[in-house]
């Protein structure tokens, strides 16, 4: 295994050219505030902006933060990267993140200046403080699950067709602290319909649900709900009808959880509360 170092001051853009330096570097794994990322998905790891004060998020982004390193060493252990690129602001704090990581020495070093000139470097900072926006280089419908409550650009679900047309399309962040590489490509737009098609696969996939009778979603704004208001994700309810014989309560949390898990999986909305009614109980006929 081999280690890159990227190397720059705080807001001049390496999280936003991270991929960039990776490609030409051959890094199929990244080491970003915190995070270990991997083929474009976090495999572990906690970002360091979702720390309350300064001194916790220095401490998270060097993995001096109890059980964070041992969490990231068994997870790059486990995938086994050919080659990691670590972001820093310093040298020192490179050495410091791979030597808390057990990770072999760096054996190269790329610092922003090299590949930024001192205008672009400046609209980066420029662009952190005035908007507050950070890049994490990995795709937005991967990192919304991990940054739950937070707001992340261009990812927007579609509401039910109305006749108002200005809130037919619910943004999913406009003011978002985390801007994902990929999202400068375009939107993505998920409508409720898919989100209750796959509740509704994962419920009968399940196999303990004999009818699923109706599936929504509500999406959950701070605020009125009116368009430019916080998104803070998207609520579902359902009502089924079960196979006679199980715990229900036990059941039904299952079921909670594996919802919450898998619809947070593949559309990257953060799922607030899944509400399950039971409606009936479904009793296999005895055969005579």
């Amino acid at each position: 295994m081999e280690v890159v170092a990227f190397v720059g001051a705080s807001g001049t853009g390496k999280s936003h050219r991270a991929l960039l330096v990776a490609h030409n570097t051959q890094a199929d794994a990244i080491i970003d505030d915190g995070l270990y990322i991997k083929d474009g998905k976090i495999m572990a790891g906690s970002s360091a902006k979702k720390e309350q004060n300064k001194v916790l998020a220095v401490k998270r982004a060097i993995f001096v933060l109890p059980g964070h390193a041992e969490e990231v060493r068994d997870a790059i252990r486990e995938s086994k990267p050919k080659r990691i690129l670590i972001l820093g602001t310093s040298e020192n704090m490179v050495i410091k993140i791979a030597k808390a990581l057990e990770l072999p020495e760096v054996s190269k070093f790329i610092h922003i200046e090299d590949i930024a000139t001192p205008a672009e470097m400046d609209k980066a900072r420029e662009h952190r403080l005035q908007k507050g926006k950070h890049v994490v280089p990995v795709p937005t419908i991967e990192l919304k699950p991990h940054f739950s409550g937070y707001l992340v650009d261009s990812l927007s679900s579609l509401w039910k067709r109305s006749n108002d047309k200005q809130r037919n399309q619910r943004h999913l962040g406009e003011k978002s602290i985390v801007r994902p590489v990929f999202s400068y490509c375009g939107k993505l737009v998920i409508e409720d319909s898919a989100i209750e098609a796959i509740v509704r696969k994962i419920l009968i996939d399940g196999g303990s649900v004999n009818k699923v009778a109706g599936v929504e979603v509500h999406h959950v704004y701070k605020g009125d709900g009116s368009i430019g208001f916080e998104s803070q994700g998207v609520e579902i309810s359902c009502a089924i009808t079960i196979s006679y014989g199980k715990h229900i309560p036990t059941l039904v949390q299952q079921m909670q959880l594996e919802v919450k898990k898998d619809v947070e999986r593949l559309t990257g909305m953060a799922v607030k509360k899944v509400n399950i009614t039971i409606k009936a109980l479904f009793v296999q006929p005895k055969k005579m």
